[in-house]
């Protein structure tokens, strides 16, 4: 069967020549720890890796971090930063959620968009020092919080700023000096890079205390000898993501799908529609159709999606992102998440199309049966 992998949200294709790279560094031997000849040429590779990923949000090398992947990086930056107080957007990534979780939510509004008044009304009323984590573009529905100007809330009231990138990198312009947080967090993965990869980058200067104890890798911020490899293939990806080659094609093609969708079920909700998103990603609710069922039946139909994130989408619970922008649980649990990549092609949605058709059409079926 001629499969559409359109889950690209959850983890993008490896790049032909990120593959070649990897396998490349594979064959090579030395620890860039190491002060031989090998132990050298190693050092050389992660350190043009390291200036590969700073340049693709232009930020200065000696502030990247590598790390296992994006949830290490969230986990170092809430906890390393040592502020007694923590607040995130209620629409993060479990991987901040779940790592604080005791940390103050803020709400968003309908559209799925950080409430700057209640960000700022609930900086003012504590003057301990503080953290704030809100990510640039929602995994779930690729809506685009206005992070700038919550990086001018939170250094107005004296706190840090740690914005999740990881799927906006490479989609839409990203620069680090004109987002202005702090920290940022990338992952490989989503760039077309290999898993088990990723980086907390920093800013300026401002001191970072490690998760782990042990060598003096990465500055003494994380120790343990690097995924060189791995590495490798994430400078190679961020270099290939920095000209963006895929976003206005993407762009038309989630377009087309989301006029398609609408044509065939009018009563179709695109959640998030209203606000600026990501080019690639569209989240679908269809009354009367539970999320589970649909991902199933169009996986059975050649056609990969998700329930939200793949973190969670296992518990089978609602988008707890829909939920915070004030959906209830049913109409959350009735939407999937549609994702493109530089692999998509308008024939996958076509495949989409077609088959979540044969879906609208048997929900429509049922709920008539049912009124």
């Amino acid at each position: 069967m001629i499969r559409a992998y359109l889950d690209c949200n959850a983890t993008t294709p490896v790049r032909p020549e990120v593959i070649d790279a990897i396998s490349a560094a594979l064959v090579r031997a030395g620890n860039a720890s190491s002060v031989h000849a090998a132990g050298r040429a190693a050092r050389a590779a992660l350190e043009n890796a390291r200036a590969q990923v700073a340049q693709l949000i232009g930020a200065k090398p000696s502030g990247v971090i590598f790390t296992s992947g994006g949830t290490e990086a969230n986990h170092l930056a809430l906890s390393g930063a040592a502020r007694s107080r923590i607040l995130v957007s209620s629409i993060e990534h479990p991987s901040v959620l779940e790592a604080v979780p005791d940390a103050e939510r803020v709400a968003v509004d309908g559209q799925g968009v950080i409430r700057l008044d209640a960000l700022d009304a609930a900086l003012a009323g504590d003057n301990r020092p503080a953290l704030v984590s809100v990510m640039l573009a929602n995994n779930e529905t690729g809506v685009i919080q206005p992070v700038a100007a919550i990086a001018e809330i939170a250094h107005r009231h004296g706190a840090l700023l740690h914005s999740d990138i990881v799927q906006a990198a490479g989609r839409i312009p990203v620069n680090l000096g004109a987002l202005g947080a702090d920290l940022v967090t990338l992952s490989a993965h989503k760039l077309g890079g290999p898993q088990g990869v990723g980086a907390l980058i920093l800013a300026g200067e401002q001191l970072l205390q490690p998760m782990l104890r042990g060598g003096g890798q990465e500055r003494r911020r994380r120790p343990g000898t690097e995924n060189l490899p791995g590495i490798i293939g994430f400078g190679v990806a961020a270099k290939s993501a920095v000209a963006m080659p895929d976003a206005a094609r993407l762009e038309g093609l989630r377009d087309a799908l989301e006029l398609g969708v609408q044509a065939i079920a009018p009563e179709a909700v695109i959640h998030g529609a209203g606000a600026p998103r990501l080019p690639n990603t569209s989240m679908i609710g269809l009354p009367g159709a539970e999320a589970a069922v649909q991902v199933i039946a169009l996986d059975l139909d050649g056609v990969a999606v998700s329930a939200g994130a793949a973190c969670s989408s296992s518990r089978q619970a609602p988008s707890h992102v829909l939920q915070a922008m004030g959906l209830s649980a049913t109409i959350a649990g009735e939407a999937i998440r549609v994702s493109l990549g530089w692999t998509t092609t308008e024939a996958d949605i076509g495949r989409f199309l077609a088959a979540w058709g044969r879906l609208a059409e048997r929900a429509r079926i049922l709920r008539q049966g049912a009124a």
